[in-house]
């Protein structure tokens, strides 16, 4: 199939399961679809199986696996959901919250990623190293995932500021620290033998030239993109400007071997709060706030879509199974540690309103940034194991989490904003 009949077909796709979701089930938007494309996959595979003859389940997963659904993540829609949740995120507010938004985003994905990676290889009897690269790919809360759910929520504007400013940067930082342990983990897979201390500096090399190469590229960007905007007087054409610092920024992040995703943060951050106020006409802040809206809306919805239908490149045995049920609690726990440790640290020297680490625990929710990071691996032995940990974990989360997340949410953080 041509690129274009596949981006066909899961537009059709999109529409058609939002509409039943809309109709019969009436979850939330993305959660719904994604619930859809799951029950229609898992009937292919009834019917595939009950009459295998037809061969539908072999034709369904041909053209899933044509799709190459880690490239069209990271390197296609991935830019645009991270420049479209920053753009409504405050400086002001992100920076009254810094230190905890830092912490966890950075100390808390090493956490998370160190319990999750010597847990799953106790486990599994994985090698530490590659287990560390599942807990990498595992630990990063998907932004796409939890802005769709603060939307549905009714959150103190301080822990709504926590959640989604985690939630961009720890993407960003959970990326680099999985390519610097994937280097490790797998040094023959880019065809380089080198020793284990030229290794290590070059993990740390590549981790610094990712996340503060991405940094300044997107406020150089960004910065350089308001500065044409102030001159401009036509909300099309400024609509049209940061769709294309979006997209060519993400781009250039990726050819300057930069973390695009931290470049989308940054770029988005500032086009939507300094250029919003100091580059753009009323009319125009209308304009390109739905514009993004609606980008973050369609793109979410096919990607969840997408995510129900890579059940088809889940090899799921039971060993594979028990693993992956084992290791939504082991996710869990990890990410317990990645929120506690971080307002443990910081509480002597601020208030935290009530439920912020129950909240923050349960609303990190996993997505198809995971499922995009697996499917990256290189093929080997553990490779089967891993993405199907992998998948039964962001299901989980996504479904379970997510339509539970908001309840919790309303019921113990609704308490009188603090800090």
């Amino acid at each position: 199939m041509s690129f274009l009949q596949i981006a066909s077909l899961l537009i059709v796709l999109a529409g058609a399961f939002g509409a039943i979701n809309y109709l019969v089930l009436r979850l939330p938007s993305a959660i719904g679809i994604l619930v859809v494309a799951l029950v229609a996959s898992i009937a292919v595979m009834g019917v595939d199986a009950l009459w295998p003859v037809l061969g539908i389940a072999d034709e369904v997963r041909a053209v899933v696996t044509s799709i190459d659904f880690s490239d069209a993540l990271l390197e296609g829609m991935l830019g645009l959901l991270l420049f479209a949740g920053a753009l409504h995120v405050k400086i002001a507010d992100l920076k009254a919250q810094w230190k905890v938004v830092f912490l966890m985003a950075t100390m808390g994905v090493a956490l998370s990623t160190m319990v999750v990676g010597v847990g799953f290889s106790w486990l599994t009897g994985m090698p530490l190293m590659i287990a560390l690269v599942f807990g990498a790919l595992i630990s990063p809360t998907d932004p796409v995932a939890v802005l769709g759910v603060l939307r549905e929520a009714s959150l103190q504007k301080t822990l709504e500021t926590k959640i989604a400013g985690e939630s961009l940067f720890n993407d960003g930082v959970g990326y680099v620290v999985f390519l610097v342990l994937v280097g490790l983990a797998f040094p023959h897979a880019g065809g380089h033998g080198e020793a284990e201390g030229s290794q290590l500096t070059a993990a740390t090399r590549l981790f610094f030239q990712e996340a503060v190469g991405g940094a300044m590229l997107g406020v150089v960007l960004g910065w350089l993109t308001f500065r044409v905007m102030r001159l401009i007087d036509d909300y099309s054409l400024e609509v049209l400007i940061t769709l294309g610092l979006a997209f060519g920024g993400y781009e250039l992040a990726v050819a300057m071997h930069v973390s695009a995703p931290i470049m989308a943060v940054s770029a988005g951050l500032l086009i939507g709060d300094v250029g919003a106020r100091h580059g753009m006409s009323e009319e125009t802040r209308k304009y390109v706030d739905a514009f993004w809206k609606l980008i973050d809306e369609v793109l979410n919805a096919v990607l969840f879509l997408m995510i129900g239908f890579e059940v088809f490149a889940v090899a799921f045995t039971m060993d594979n199974v028990t693993a992956g049920v084992a290791a939504i609690a082991l996710a869990l726990v990890a990410r317990l540690v990645a929120v506690a440790v971080p307002v443990m640290i910081l509480r002597p020297f601020r208030d935290f309103s009530r439920g912020v680490v129950p909240i923050m625990t349960w609303g990190g929710l996993k997505g198809g940034i995971s499922v995009a990071l697996a499917l990256s691996l290189p093929e080997g032995e553990w490779k089967p194991l891993i993405l199907t940990a992998t998948y039964i974990v962001v299901i989980f989360s996504i479904i379970v989490q997510g339509l539970t997340v908001a309840p919790l949410a309303n019921r113990i953080g609704r308490e009188p904003d603090l800090m």
